[in-house]
């Protein structure tokens, strides 16, 4: 979420977001430190929130259109390296306690596929061994923040509530020709994220149509990929063989697409042979995702 890590008014909606989940009245921006976490998962991932407040709170949070169950999980990764940012070196190898900031977790949903108001999500649950004793427990909130649902948070958090206002208009107008611009210039007419879009309408503009073209793409290799795996299963006779395709073909097509739009997106000015050598893959590959994201 640009809105909450590089726009001008970051700070203060991060304070307004930090606020409405803890019902304080904070109004000092000094107290909020954004944390820039990348290369988790692989080159040029990171996640969409992550702030220190006044020293003794760490929050990290991401932006999701669909509920992903490894949620804990990537949170653990980002947590390590966050810390590796905010606590010294030299500190970790004290003989007295080190403090460190309380870490907070939450995902905030906003997909299309019905969603409880709240869930929580563990990370033990991925656990081979569940029992295992001295092990370590995280827990994140999943928030569903449609406008439809009315959760609490909206009311609280202004610019959250306007930012899924925004994809609720969005989505009104997709199928049509232009959607997203039509979209924008409601929203602004409505003082829906207004001073933002007049700003950064082209920037939002370009980041959901590469978005919705990513998710597209996805989607057709998912059905690429079943449908070789059912090829594949009626060759070989087994239900194996389909079970194997359709997943093989789903990741390989997720993580490829991915890894390939980051690099894109993060070093334009390559060509290519460079992107593919970066990546692992084709140069065919690397302008077929060029052609598709428009990029």
């Amino acid at each position: 979420m640009d809105l909450f890590y590089q726009d001008e008014t970051a700070k203060k909606n991060l304070l307004s977001l930090y606020n409405a989940l803890h019902d304080t009245e904070y109004q000092d921006e000094k107290i909020i430190r954004k944390v820039k976490i990348e290369d988790v998962l692989y080159k040029n991932f990171k996640n969409d929130i992550s702030f220190e407040v006044n020293g003794q709170v760490l929050v990290l949070g991401e932006h999701q259109s669909s509920v992903n169950p490894n949620m804990p999980l990537r949170c653990l990764l980002y947590m390590g390296r966050a810390y590796e940012q905010l606590i010294d070196k030299k500190a970790r190898y004290r003989t007295t306690l080190v403090r460190i900031p309380t870490p907070e977790f939450y995902t905030f949903y906003n997909g299309q596929k019905d969603q409880p108001l709240e869930q929580e999500l563990k990370l033990s649950d991925a656990f081979i061994n569940p029992a295992g004793n001295n092990s370590v427990e995280l827990k994140v909130k999943v928030i569903n923040i449609n406008s439809d649902k009315a959760h609490e948070l909206l009311k609280k958090c202004d610019v959250l509530r306007e930012y899924s206002q925004f994809i609720d208009t969005v989505r009104v107008y997709s199928g049509e020709e232009s959607a997203i611009r039509k979209a924008i210039r409601e929203c602004i007419s409505r003082g829906i994220l207004a001073d933002y879009l007049k700003r950064k309408g082209s920037e939002v503009e370009n980041m959901l149509i590469a978005e919705y073209s990513y998710e597209e793409d996805i989607q057709v290799k998912q059905q690429e990929a079943e449908q070789q795996g059912r090829t594949k299963g009626r060759q070989e006779g087994r239900r194996e063989g389909r079970q194997e395709g359709r997943q093989e073909g789903r990741q390989e097509g997720l993580i490829l697409s991915g890894r390939i739009f980051q690099a894109v997106k993060s070093n334009p000015d390559l060509t290519n042979e460079q992107i593919a050598a970066e990546v692992g893959c084709e140069s065919e590959e690397v302008e077929s995702t060029r052609k598709m994201f428009g990029i």
